[in-house]
C-alpha cells in the first residue's frame, strides 16, 4: 500500500486540479456504510472498532469538504432499525457517541473552522447519556455559521414524514392553521430537518445502491452516487470521484 501512495497523491492532484470550485454541491449527505462488513473481514476485529475507524473516516470527509467549500455535510449515523442490533453492539455504539460528541466541545478543528454541530432524529429513543452529550456538543457550537455538520440519529425517514404530519395535524386542530395552509414549505419546517436546505448530493459507501429511508423528503431532487469502498476504507481519491461526477452531470428537476 505504501508502494500505492505516490500513485494516490498524484491522481488525487489530477482529480482536484480539474474540480470547478464554483460547482460544489453547497450540500453533501453521506450514508456511512460498511463499518461492520469491514470488521468481518479484517477478520479478529471487533464490530464496533470497525466503528471506531468509521468515525476516523467521518473527520477526514469534514476536512476534504472543508477543503473544498462544502457547507453542509449531513451524514447518517444510526437508524431507528439499528437498535434491533446485538445489544452489546448497540451499547458500544451508544458509549462511541457519548465520547465523540464530547470531544466536540473541544475539538480545534470544529472550532476553527466555526462549524455548527447539529443532531437529527428521534432523539427520545436514545440513552440519557447521549442526549446530554449531543447537547453539550451542540451548545458549545450553537454560535457558528459557517459551516453546518448534522448527524442523523435514531433517524428514519418515513417516521420523519408521519411526525411532521402529526405536528401539521395538531396545528389545524387547534386552529392556529387551516387546511389550505399546507403545503411544501411547511411540511419542510415540520421535519426533523427544518430549516435545512435539501441536499445537491447523496453518496453511499459499501456498494449498494439505495437510500434506506434517509432523507426521504428531501432527496427528491438530489444526485445520488454510489461508490464500492467500505465506509473505513474510503479514500480522498474516492471522495473526489464523487464530487467529479456531481459535476460532469446535468442537474434536471423534473423527469
Amino acid at each position: 500500500m505504501e508502494l500505492m501512495k505516490p500513485i494516490y497523491q498524484l491522481y488525487e492532484w489530477h482529480i482536484s486540479r480539474k474540480l470547478n470550485p464554483e460547482g460544489m454541491p453547497k450540500h453533501i449527505a453521506i450514508i456511512m456504510d460498511g463499518n461492520r462488513r469491514y470488521s468481518k473481514i479484517q477478520g479478529n476485529i471487533n464490530v464496533i472498532k470497525g466503528h471506531e475507524i468509521g468515525v476516523d473516516t467521518l473527520e477526514k470527509v469534514l476536512d476534504w469538504s472543508i477543503d473544498l467549500g462544502i457547507e453542509i455535510v449531513t451524514a447518517y449515523a444510526f437508524s431507528t432499525e439499528n437498535f434491533n442490533r446485538p445489544q452489546k453492539e448497540v451499547e458500544g455504539l451508544m458509549n462511541l457517541f457519548v465520547k465523540n460528541f464530547k470531544r466536540i466541545v473541544e475539538h480545534e478543528k470544529i472550532h476553527k473552522n466555526e462549524v455548527k454541530v447539529k443532531v437529527v432524529g428521534k432523539l427520545e429513543l436514545l440513552p440519557e447519556n447521549v442526549r446530554e452529550a449531543i447537547d453539550e456538543a451542540e451548545e458549545s457550537t450553537k454560535h457558528y455559521t459557517k459551516k453546518l455538520f448534522n448527524l442523523a440519529i435514531g433517524y428514519d425517514g418515513r417516521l420523519e414524514i408521519i411526525d411532521a404530519i402529526k405536528k401539521i395535524v395538531k396545528e389545524i386542530e387547534s386552529g392556529k392553521i387551516s387546511e389550505d395552509d399546507i403545503d411544501e414549505d411547511l411540511v419542510n419546517k415540520n421535519l426533523y430537518t427544518a430549516g435545512l436546505e435539501d441536499p445537491n448530493l447523496i453518496i453511499r459507501t459499501s456498494g449498494e445502491e439505495r437510500l434506506s429511508g434517509f432523507l426521504l423528503w428531501q432527496s427528491s431532487y438530489s444526485e445520488l452516487y454510489f461508490c464500492d469502498s467500505l465506509w473505513p476504507e474510503l479514500r480522498k481519491i474516492d471522495f473526489l470521484r464523487a464530487m467529479r461526477s456531481y459535476q460532469e452531470r446535468e442537474r434536471r428537476f423534473g423527469i
